[in-house]
């Protein structure tokens, strides 16, 4: 598949998707906020969420952790995916305000416990650091890349095609 036949979809805050089309990529950008990427391998179906805070008893809506990861097994169970075959990596959770809270370690940490909770392996993570990330992710195939983002604004570029291994991350 040629690098302009893939079909984009944005990943914002507080939102997920899911897909099995193959010309599928998934993008986000993050910065304390996490992002999880779950895949079946057997049924090649993906899905990619973008959550903002670890956790908050009073709430329940997608923009936390716990929420968020629901919905998005959730989702990938309606399409055919089966649970005890997900696999999952995770990206983000930088902490960007010197001098504030570490909300994207707490936020790294919800991500991590529901996982172990759920019995779902991790396969791959960048989680931390003081950097911004650009996210892609292949929901059929459950490769993904990642970029380091400077403080500066990046322009967008192209998807390219996904590394090799389904269980590496590629920077790009």
């Amino acid at each position: 598949m040629t690098l302009h036949a893939f079909r984009t979809v944005y990943v914002i805050q507080g939102e997920h998707h899911v897909s099995d089309q193959p010309d599928t990529v998934m993008t986000t950008v993050l910065g304390s906020c996490v992002a999880a990427c779950l895949y079946d391998p057997v049924r090649r179906i993906g899905g990619m969420n973008h959550f903002l805070l670890p956790e908050d008893s009073r709430r329940r809506d997608i923009s936390f952790a716990s929420a968020a990861m629901e919905r998005l097994v959730n989702s990938l169970i309606k399409l055919g995916a089966q649970r005890p075959r997900l696999e999952a990596k995770l990206f983000g959770g930088g902490h960007m305000l010197t001098g504030l809270p570490d909300i994207g370690h707490r936020n790294g940490v919800a991500a991590l416990a529901f996982l172990q909770g759920e019995g779902i392996p991790l396969r791959a993570k960048s989680l931390g650091g003081a950097q911004a990330r650009r996210v892609r992710f292949w929901p059929a195939t459950g490769k993904a890349q990642q970029m380091l983002l400077d403080r500066t604004p990046e322009l967008a570029a192209p998807p390219r095609p996904p590394p090799d291994d389904p269980g590496s991350i590629e920077l790009f």
